[in-house]
């Protein structure tokens, strides 16, 4: 799995002008899915996240973590994370099947539940627009394979 982690002040997402996730300081998480994914990388990944300190402390260091802000997320599926970018026109053929990866951001959504946050989503496979106030700017990327 693939996930690009924005530290934001604000985020939401829309469908047709409509709000459908909405959330104040947390992460904006564009979470993609592979071919070779499972359940065992989704709960690893949200518990990467969930623990990952970069909110400042009072002495403006990046030391607290999104439950020490009572941070919120916003999780939006993004299979193009998983783009072959070699030639001009980008190729999908890494990114999961959309049954296989709509069920792992369905648990990676579940297990970001389970650690208590508020948790705001887009809708798989829909045509979203994505807003977010950048706080920093603070943006991680996070691989399975590699974390």
């Amino acid at each position: 799995m693939r996930a690009v982690v924005t530290r934001v002040s604000e985020a939401n997402v829309k469908i047709e002008g409509k709000t459908v996730g909405q959330i104040g300081k947390g992460f904006l998480v564009l979470l993609g899915v592979g071919e070779g994914d499972t359940e065992e990388n989704a709960k690893h990944l949200a518990e990467k996240i969930a623990h990952l300190r970069v909110f400042s402390d009072k002495n403006g260091k990046m030391n607290l973590a999104l439950k020490d802000v009572d941070g919120e997320l916003l999780i939006v599926s993004q299979f193009t994370l998983y783009a072959d970018l070699k030639s001009r026109r980008p190729g999908f053929t890494k990114a999961a099947k959309a049954e296989l990866a709509e069920e792992l951001y369905e648990k990676f959504s579940a297990y970001c539940k389970e650690f208590g946050f508020k948790v705001e989503r887009g809708e798989f496979g829909a045509d979203m627009q994505v807003s977010s106030v950048n706080d920093g700017p603070v943006t991680l990327i996070f691989d399975t394979d590699e974390v």
